[in-house]
């Protein structure tokens, strides 16, 4: 255990870190999005009372409900202390910044926001970068300074 407050969580140089990122990234995704979905349906709960006490205008968050849940759950699991979402501590991943800095909320979201984009445009293309950067990176890792290492 670290008695230092502010611990670097620097990306190892070891190529076994790295060793099949891409295929336990797709399962980790897959479960993610299981949860988010499962999510939705409290929140949409919760909608549906504010809805109710706001006099219909709570009801507007509806088309943007999906996208609050899951930036709010990816936002706050990969920013959190284990810089891995649940799907990605079962898949026995994490992400990690090349700087050695903390991953942070907005740098989550920023992480989210960045791989849907490029997602709607590349859609099966998304994993083929993977397939010829070093490390395992895909375009918005490259772009934001992360990378996804192994944890078991």
């Amino acid at each position: 255990m670290s008695l230092d407050p502010n611990p670097t969580y620097a990306a190892p140089d070891d190529w076994r870190a790295y060793s099949g990122v891409l295929s336990r990234r797709v399962f980790a995704f897959i479960i993610d999005y299981l949860i988010v979905l499962l999510l939705c349906i409290p929140a949409a709960v919760v909608v549906f009372f504010l809805g109710i006490i706001t006099l219909g205008l709570g009801f507007a968050l509806y088309p943007a409900l999906f996208v609050i849940v899951a930036l709010l759950y990816f936002g706050l699991t990969l920013g959190g202390p284990s810089q891995a979402s649940p799907g990605m501590r079962a898949m026995g991943i994490a992400m990690a910044r090349l700087d050695g800095r903390r991953m942070d909320f907005l740098t989550a979201v920023a992480h989210t926001v960045i791989f849907w984009i490029i997602n709607s445009v590349l859609t099966p293309l998304i994993l083929l970068v993977g397939l010829f950067t070093e490390r395992s990176r895909l375009v918005h890792d490259l772009l934001l300074g992360t990378v996804i290492v192994r944890t078991a």
